[in-house]
C-alpha cells in the first residue's frame, strides 16, 4: 500500500524504516462491531492540518513487538485510510491481552487509540486501494495459505518422525513395527496427499500473482484472487486434518503435553479461522461457471 498509494515522500520515509530494521505490526479489526468491515476508529482533522486518531483495535498482530503500528480508520466521507503511527506514540496503548488457544506468540492482542496525535504525511488514503484493479488482497491471502501450508507440512513431517521412532504397532497388525503398518501406511499416503495439494496450489497461486504483478488488468487481477483463494482453502483444510490426524496415526503417547504435538492443530485451528473459506468457494464457483470476478477488498 505504501508503494501504490503513497507519495513519493512517504515511500522513502517508510522504505528507509523498514530497511533500518524497523517492524511494522498492524491495528486493523475491531470486535463488537457489525462485521470486519464495520470500522469505527475515527481520524479527526485538526485547524493545523494534522489529525487526531481514536479508536479501540482488537486482533492486532505483531503490535506488541512493532516499531509503527499501521491503525486502519475512517477520515473525511468515512473513507478508509491507514495512519502510521509510532508504538510510543502519545495516547498509543498496546496490550498483551491475547489468549488464544493457538499462535500465542504472534501478541494479536489489543491497541488502544486515545487522542492520538497523527502528522498528515504519516497518512496514506487506503480506499484508493480498491479502485482499480489490484493484488492488495492476493498477496496477503497468499502469506496466510503458506502459513496453513507450512503448518500442515511440519505437522505430517513431525506424525511421520514419531511413528517411525516412538509409536508401537497395534498387535493385530502382525508388524514388528508401526512404520509397517499397512493401515497406517494408507493413512499417510491420504495425508500426504492433502498437503501436497495444498503445496502445488500454493506454488501456482504464487506463479500467477507474480504474472498478474507483471500485467495488471481486471482479468489477471481477478485469475490471481481466485487462485489464491483455491490455494487458501486447500491449505487450510489440509492443516486442521493432518493437524488432527497427527495423534491418530501416532498413538496415545502422542497427546502428552510435554511433547507439544498438539501445537500444529492449535495453530491451524486458530489460524484458519482468519476469514472463512465457505466464501471463498463460493466466489471460485461464481467465476467458474459465470465468469463472475471476485469482489475488490482484503480478503481475496
Amino acid at each position: 500500500m505504501i508503494r501504490r498509494q503513497g507519495t513519493e515522500e512517504q515511500r522513502k520515509f517508510f522504505f528507509a524504516e523498514l530497511l533500518a530494521g524497523r517492524r511494522f505490526g498492524n491495528a486493523q479489526s475491531e470486535a463488537g462491531t457489525r462485521h470486519v468491515q464495520d470500522i469505527r476508529t475515527r481520524l479527526t482533522p485538526q485547524p493545523d492540518g494534522s489529525y487526531v486518531l481514536d479508536g479501540l483495535k482488537h486482533y492486532s498482530t505483531g503490535a506488541l513487538f512493532a516499531d509503527w503500528i499501521p491503525v486502519l480508520a475512517r477520515a473525511e466521507e468515512d473513507k478508509l485510510h491507514v495512519a502510521y503511527v509510532p508504538a510510543d506514540a502519545p495516547g498509543v496503548t498496546v496490550i498483551d491481552d491475547w489468549d488464544g488457544l493457538g499462535q500465542r506468540t504472534t501478541a494479536s492482542g489489543t491497541v488502544r487509540l486515545a487522542g492520538v496525535p497523527v502528522p498528515a504525511d504519516r497518512i496514506l488514503p487506503h480506499h484508493l486501494t480498491f479502485e482499480g484493479p489490484q493484488l492488495h488482497g492476493a498477496v496477503a491471502q497468499l502469506l496466510h495459505a503458506a502459513i496453513d501450508a507450512g503448518i500442515a507440512g511440519g505437522a505430517l513431517a513431525e506424525a511421520a518422525e514419531f511413528v517411525r521412532t516412538k509409536s508401537r504397532p497395534w498387535f493385530e497388525s502382525g508388524v514388528e513395527t508401526a512404520a509397517e503398518d499397512p493401515l497406517l501406511i494408507q493413512r499417510f499416503g491420504e495425508l500426504a496427499l492433502q498437503v501436497r495439494s495444498a503445496e502445488a496450489l500454493l506454488r501456482e497461486a504464487g506463479r500467477v500473482v507474480q504474472a498478474a504483478q507483471a500485467d495488471l488488468t481486471d482479468d489477471s487481477a481477478a485469475e490471481a484472487s481466485i487462485a489464491v483463494a483455491a490455494a487458501k482453502v486447500q491449505a487450510a483444510q489440509a492443516a486442521v486434518e493432518v493437524g488432527s490426524a497427527l495423534f491418530e496415526v501416532a498413538g496415545t503417547r502422542a497427546a502428552l503435553n510435554s511433547l507439544n504435538l498438539h501445537r500444529h492443530w492449535r495453530d491451524a485451528r486458530t489460524h484458519t479461522l482468519h476469514d472463512p473459506t465457505r466464501w471463498k468457494i463460493q466466489h471460485i464457483g461464481r467465476y467458474v461457471l459465470n465468469g463472475t470476478r471476485p469482489p475488490r477488498h482484503g480478503l481475496l
